[in-house]
């Protein structure tokens, strides 16, 4: 049966009680802000005005994203591929979605909220020790954030040494790209993709 509603829904899951209903908060506290300051990496999820989703990864030093107060953060938008559909849908929207990550934490944190982008330069300068000038900005307006308990990193065991796998058991990103794209020159090899990489790091 495919299912359409939220009453459909709800006769398969019990409403939320408890911890899970009230953890919502509308404002970083300590433990938030502690926990975006250890955080290295982060997914955006956006949309575009007309629904297309995407969700792009972010990274840096723990403490890349900078708590201005308690319902204001910044992110720097490093150098990346320029297709900027992160950007553009927050253009679009003015809407983001975002999740914090810890390695070795098996919690994440959520947080939603409004978004703008900007040049302005006393969000630049708050990044200028960065190696790659910062040419914009993201400050995101706190409207909900949240614990996101550990069971799906337990059950996917991500952070677990014998999780990983050796990076030769996948084709290299130039060898999948060559045969998605039909190109008949020889693929960058993955130590050359690494090194080009480096330089915009």
């Amino acid at each position: 049966m495919k299912i359409e509603t939220e009453n459909q829904l709800r006769e398969l899951y019990d409403l939320p009680s408890g911890r899970a209903k009230d953890k919502v908060f509308s404002i970083l506290d300590k433990h938030a802000i502690n926990f975006i300051s250890k955080s290295p990496f982060i997914v955006l999820s956006t949309s575009n005005k007309n629904g297309k989703m995407d969700a792009s990864p972010r990274g840096g030093n723990p403490g890349f994203v900078k708590v201005l107060n308690s319902q204001e953060i910044v992110i720097p938008d490093a150098k990346g591929n320029n297709r900027v559909d992160s950007l553009i849908n927050i253009v679009e929207t003015g809407r983001i979605g975002m999740l914090f990550l810890i390695p070795g934490v098996d919690e994440t944190l959520r947080l939603n909220g409004a978004a703008f982008i900007t040049s302005d330069t006393k969000y630049i300068e708050m990044f200028s020790s960065e190696k790659i000038p910062v040419k914009t900005c993201l400050v995101i307006k706190v409207e909900e954030v949240f614990l996101h308990c550990a069971k799906a990193f337990m059950r996917s065991k991500l952070w677990h040494e014998n999780s990983k796998i050796e990076r030769s058991e996948l084709p290299t990103m130039g060898q999948m790209l060559s045969d998605q794209l039909g190109f008949n020159e020889t693929p960058e090899t993955q130590e050359a993709m690494v090194k080009r990489y480096q330089k915009d790091l």
